[in-house]
């Protein structure tokens, strides 16, 4: 009966100590959109439009930790109908939800409704990024 009693609380203890466990690595959320430039549009103002979107996004619940890339091909195979890529990166996915949820309505989304006459970022999708060491 004792080895039962000493079994049954080994395995309750390893069980709570296994779900209060946190992953050994984090994981990153990364969007991609694929975007095309007005032909009146210039790098510039592409850029400068990005840094207004990522200040104003820095401003948000979950916004303040995120970071903003802008992708010129340089090289490129075929780039199909996108002229460049913008890349928001958030330190996990909670911060990405807490960033989404408030984002209707939002000064980041202000930026992107008044872009429109210079940019247009139809196509995106959410990755995990997981650094490699």
């Amino acid at each position: 009966m004792k080895t039962l009693v000493r079994f049954t609380l080994v395995s309750l203890m390893l069980s709570v100590m296994m779900l209060s466990a946190s992953p050994a690595f984090s994981a990153q959320a990364m969007q991609m959109w694929k975007c095309e430039m007005d032909d009146d549009a210039t790098e510039d103002e592409v850029n400068g439009i990005a840094r207004e979107w990522l200040k104003a996004a820095k401003g948000m619940k979950g916004g303040d930790k995120l970071e903003a890339f802008v992708y010129w091909p340089v090289a490129v195979n075929d780039t199909g109908e996108s002229d460049f890529f913008f890349v928001v990166v958030a330190p996990s996915f909670e911060e990405w939800g807490k960033f989404w949820d408030g984002y209707k309505g939002s000064p980041a989304a202000q930026v992107d409704n008044g872009s429109v006459d210079k940019v247009d970022c139809p196509d995106s999708a959410v990755w995990e990024s997981i650094k490699v060491e």
